[in-house]
C-alpha cells in the first residue's frame, strides 16, 4: 500500500473464483476489497482535479434564462449531501444494492456485504463526502439505464484485468466529483461557462444530461484502465487521461447532443 500524501489506497484484489456451500457466487472474477484509510477518495480527487484548466484561454458564453434554471436544478442536486438518517437516502442505497446484486439479499444498511460493490467499509455513507447524494443518483441511473455496462464494470467482466483493481463504487464517486470540477459546477451557480458545449449538454431540455455524461465517463475510464494495463497505483493517471479525453470530445464543434459523443458508443444497455 502506498501511503504518500497522507493517505493509503483502497484496492480490489481479484481472486480465483470459488463457490462455497451456502455462498452466492457473483461472477467469474469475484473481488475482495482490501481497505486502507478513508483518504483514498479525497487523495484521488486532489490529484485528478486540481490541475490547470487554462479556462482564461477558452471561450465563454452567456446562459439563457432557461439554461440558468436548469443549471440551478443541477446545482441543487450537487449541494445535497448524503445523509444516512434520511429514509429516502437509505432506500436509494438499498435500491442500488438490488440492481447490483439482485440474487443476494442485503443484510443491512451497514454490512460487510457493501465491500463486494467496492465501498471502503461496512458503511457506504462514509464514502459519500466527496460526491454527495448526486453520486448515488449517478450510480442508480447507470444501473437502471445501462445495466449491461454497469454489471460489466461492477464484476470486472471485460478485458485482461489487473491483479489489483479499482474499487467500483468509490471510483464512481471520484467520477462524479471529477465531472463537477471539470464543468466548473463546484463553486455554485455560474452565469459564464468555459465550455461552449456545456450550455447544450448540461442546461438543455435533457434533465438527465449530467447522469448520462457520468455513464460515458465511467465506461471511458474503464476502457482507459484496460488500454493502459493499469493497476491501483495508476488510478489517478487513468482519471487524468479520462478527463482529457472527455474534454476533447465535448469541445468538438459538430457535437449536438451527448449521444453524439464518440465514447457514447461504449455504453451497452
Amino acid at each position: 500500500m502506498d501511503d504518500r500524501g497522507g493517505g493509503s489506497f483502497v484496492a480490489v484484489r481479484r481472486v480465483a473464483p470459488r463457490l462455497e456451500q451456502g455462498s452466492v457466487y457473483h461472477s467469474s472474477s469475484s473481488a475482495e476489497v482490501v481497505a486502507g484509510s478513508a483518504a483514498w477518495l479525497g487523495r484521488g480527487l486532489s490529484c485528478v482535479c486540481a490541475q490547470g484548466t487554462h479556462a482564461d484561454s477558452r471561450p465563454s458564453f452567456d446562459l439563457t434564462p432557461a439554461q440558468e434554471e436548469c443549471l440551478q436544478r443541477l446545482q441543487n442536486r450537487i449541494d445535497v449531501a448524503y445523509d444516512s438518517s434520511i429514509l429516502q437516502h437509505q432506500e436509494a442505497l438499498k435500491d442500488l444494492w438490488k440492481l447490483a446484486f439482485p440474487e443476494e439479499e442485503l443484510q443491512g444498511i451497514v454490512s460487510a456485504q457493501w465491500k463486494e460493490m467496492g465501498w471502503q467499509g461496512k458503511d457506504p455513507s462514509t464514502d459519500f463526502r466527496g460526491g454527495g447524494f448526486i453520486s448515488l443518483e449517478n450510480l442508480l441511473y447507470f444501473a437502471k439505464n445501462f445495466p449491461n455496462s454497469f454489471q460489466d464494470l461492477l464484476r470486472k467482466q471485460v478485458g485482461d484485468r489487473s491483479v489489483w483493481e479499482y474499487p467500483f463504487a468509490v471510483a464512481g464517486i471520484n467520477i462524479t466529483f471529477m465531472l463537477i470540477q471539470m464543468l466548473g459546477l463546484e463553486a455554485g451557480a455560474i452565469t459564464k461557462c468555459v465550455y461552449p458545449i456545456l450550455g447544450l449538454v448540461m442546461f438543455a431540455v435533457n434533465e438527465s444530461a449530467f447522469d448520462l455524461l457520468y455513464c460515458i465517463a465511467f465506461k471511458l475510464m474503464d476502457q482507459q484502465w484496460l488500454s493502459m494495463r493499469a493497476s491501483y497505483m495508476e488510478f489517478n493517471t487513468v482519471m487524468k487521461s479520462t478527463r482529457r479525453q472527455l474534454e476533447r470530445e465535448i469541445m468538438v464543434e459538430d457535437i449536438t447532443c451527448i449521444e453524439d459523443m464518440p465514447s457514447y458508443s461504449l455504453l451497452s444497455q
